[in-house]
């Protein structure tokens, strides 16, 4: 049985003009996604700003996406810290307030050995919580290759990857290594990831265009190519800032431009350019033109 299937969107944390966090603008925002067709939701992960959240704010980013959801879809919750323990403790949390699941990344704060993001999986895994790897090389210092997660599908509650490296070769070699569910990491490679055998799609942009994002997806997984390309096209100038350090940046400005503003993001983000915002403007218009 596929624990994660289908499309997760890690949500932004929406936050008041002064920046301070809007929690009723949170509850709307998850309800309006699932009702758009999310299939789960994840919250506190770099989409989320869990950096620049206080570890109260986190906290209650995670109770509260719980409690809107109400079982109607699955909450996964971001896990990264800055230590082991720290990111264990996240994960009690996360079990504790009624989460289906944690995405976790390797050691964030140096280049670790592979013993040590082995034993690092193993701790998170004691928490008892199923547990979607976390594979981005190019924001932390670890790759994790289709060989070391041969080695993290042997521990109990490692049953996933979300697979950001980029590189879309890799899903053939994940499956041929591992049993481990693969939910594709990056929004301009989700409809390759589906029609590849992806099991599911961990997605960014789609906060702002959820609808056509999962009927998108799950064409591609039908194998119905020529109705998820016309789709995917549309949405693709979109997806590219996927990838872009103004990421976050990008998906706020994308929900203003739904008419879903939910604020800017703090510090150390800095608002987007007037060429950035030009860009995107005419991106998003191109992904929702009929």
């Amino acid at each position: 049985m596929v624990r994660f299937p289908g499309v997760y969107v890690a949500i932004i944390t929406p936050f008041h003009d002064n920046l301070e966090l809007n929690l009723q603008g949170l509850k709307e925002h998850v309800d309006w996604l699932i009702q758009e067709g999310a299939d789960g939701i994840v919250p506190t992960g770099s989409v989320g700003e869990y950096a620049s959240l206080t570890a109260a704010e986190r906290a209650s980013v995670v109770e509260t996406v719980i409690d809107v959801a109400n079982g109607r879809v699955p909450v996964v919750v971001g896990s990264a810290a800055p230590s082991t323990k720290i990111a264990a403790e996240w994960i009690a949390h996360a079990k504790q307030a009624g989460a289906a699941g944690v995405m976790a990344l390797p050691p964030i704060n140096y280049r670790p050995s592979e013993a040590e993001v082995i034993a690092h999986y193993e701790r998170l895994s004691e928490e008892g919580l199923p547990i979607i790897a976390y594979n981005n090389p190019h924001d932390y210092s670890t790759d994790l290759k289709p060989a070391l997660l041969h080695k993290l599908s042997a521990i109990e509650n490692v049953v996933a990857v979300k697979e950001f490296s980029g590189d879309i070769r890799r899903v053939h070699d994940i499956q041929r290594e591992t049993d481990l569910e693969i939910l594709v990491g990056v929004d301009d490679l989700a409809m390759e990831g589906g029609l590849l055998g992806a099991t599911g799609w961990i997605a960014g942009l789609t906060n702002a265009i959820p609808g056509d994002s999962v009927r998108m997806f799950k064409l591609a997984q039908q194998g119905k190519m020529e109705e998820a390309l016309a789709l995917y096209r549309r949405m693709l100038p979109l997806f590219h800032w996927d990838a872009s350090p103004r990421l976050v940046q990008a998906i706020k400005y994308t929900m203003e431009l739904a008419g879903r503003p939910v604020g800017i993001t703090r510090p150390p983000r800095l608002e987007l350019t007037l060429e950035e915002k030009r860009e995107i403007r005419d991106a998003y218009e191109y992904a929702i033109a009929k």
